[in-house]
């Protein structure tokens, strides 16, 4: 497996996605500058967390303009697995690659702590590793985290399947307790229809080593790896490689 880590002026995680990949996963991982025409030879792409472009305008709003995006759009729209995490999230969204807009959060300022998550989807490219209510443990640092979306777009992601996160307490219960940033129904990320694309304002990859706030975001990474390695065999054996399944398990378009 070799993943493109997209680096845009401001990007502060890029690293920490690299070594998750490196070091934790043990597979390859190269930068590719906001600046490139291509992704190069890549079975995954990770936007990672920071601040693109100083966050001028708002989270995302320049990034989307960026040489690459043109290139990751075009992976995801071949079905290859896109990671956005935090910025990244931002700047899938922004991008229209998912739906929505990450507003300040509603305590206006910023959040870094550890927060737990409960799994709504476990048949993603990004979450076979998990089970549906699991509740997972992984680290937030966010000034604007708050998910929101108008009422049908959010009817849709929920008939659909395409919630994979919510924040919950540590016995699985959606709370507005447990919902550090004042996010609509929770929600801390979605994938989009085809679920080969998904966008999460925690940070797995600051959860794969064991003196982290846990080893959860590991999992996360080898999930995407063991459905590489799927479709791979599938592509083997001549069955045609399907770029991603809808969350509901349906053959998509």
């Amino acid at each position: 497996m070799k993943c493109a880590v997209v680096v845009f002026p401001g990007s502060n995680c890029d690293r920490d996605a690299h070594r998750a990949v490196v070091d934790g996963l043990g597979e390859q991982a190269v930068c590719v500058r906001h600046d490139a025409n291509d992704l190069g030879d890549v079975d995954m792409v990770i936007l990672p967390g920071g601040f693109s472009y100083g966050d001028y305008l708002r989270p995302g709003a320049i990034a989307r303009f960026a040489p690459v995006m043109e290139a990751v759009a075009a992976f995801a729209g071949e079905g290859g697995p896109v990671l956005g995490i935090c910025n990244g999230f931002q700047i899938l969204c922004e991008v229209g690659l998912l739906p929505g807009v990450l507003r300040p959060n509603a305590a206006q300022r910023f959040v870094c702590r550890p927060v737990h998550l409960r799994v709504e989807n476990a048949g993603t490219p990004f979450t076979g590793r998990f089970r549906p209510g699991q509740v997972i443990r992984l680290p937030i640092a966010h000034g604007q985290g708050n998910y929101f979306a108008p009422v049908e777009v959010l009817e849709e992601l929920e008939r659909e399947g395409r919630i994979v996160f919510r924040y919950c307490d540590e016995r699985g219960n959606v709370t507005s307790g447990a919902n550090p940033n004042g996010s609509v129904r929770s929600i801390a990320g979605i994938c989009n229809r085809r679920g080969n694309v998904l966008g999460l304002m925690p940070h797995p990859e600051r959860a794969v080593e064991r003196y982290m706030t846990s080893t959860d975001g590991l999992e996360l990474f080898r999930s995407v790896r063991d459905w590489l390695m799927s479709s791979r065999a599938k592509a083997v054996t001549g069955d045609a490689r399907q770029p991603a399944t809808a969350v509901d398990g349906r053959p998509t378009a």
